[in-house]
């Protein structure tokens, strides 16, 4: 196995951890039992149009059915298990969509005049999912 460089392993499997399982897992499972407990502790934008909501509410239920996929991998590769490479490879497409969906779903909510956070916030958050993705996917490359 060739690493890309040392302990990316862990380097990688913390960052799944963290953008992939508290992120994504444990927020999304907060947002999809308690909305207004979501909103009120900030994982969910507060003023949300009703039709959004419906929306949101469907990606959380959607993120924790696959969300806990991300700490499985994260623990695994931490661990160096040669399994949690083959594993990785679903965090990792998943979260270069999530980097490229929620950039595009915050686009168009600004384009009908509905932007619930700022354009930093857009950036910043689809940029750590996609380079987190793409670690994760290089990494589990490694693995022959």
């Amino acid at each position: 196995m060739i690493e890309i460089f040392p302990y990316s392993n862990i380097v990688t499997g913390i960052l799944v951890l963290i953008v992939g399982f508290v992120f994504h897992w444990i927020a999304q499972l907060i947002s999809f039992i308690n909305w207004e407990f979501a909103t009120k502790i900030g994982l969910q934008e507060k003023g949300m149009p009703k039709e959004f909501k419906v929306y949101e509410h469907a990606i959380a239920g959607a993120d924790v059915l696959i969300g806990w996929i991300y700490g499985i991998a994260g623990v695994g590769l931490i661990a160096n298990f040669p399994w949690s490479y083959k594993l990785l490879w679903f965090p990792g497409i998943i979260l270069i969509y999530h980097g490229i969906s929620v950039c595009l779903w915050m686009g168009n909510q600004k384009k009908i005049g509905q932007q619930l956070v700022s354009d930093n916030f857009k950036i910043i958050w689809s940029t750590i999912n996609i380079i987190t993705g793409v670690l994760a996917i290089i990494t589990a490359w490694q693995i022959g």
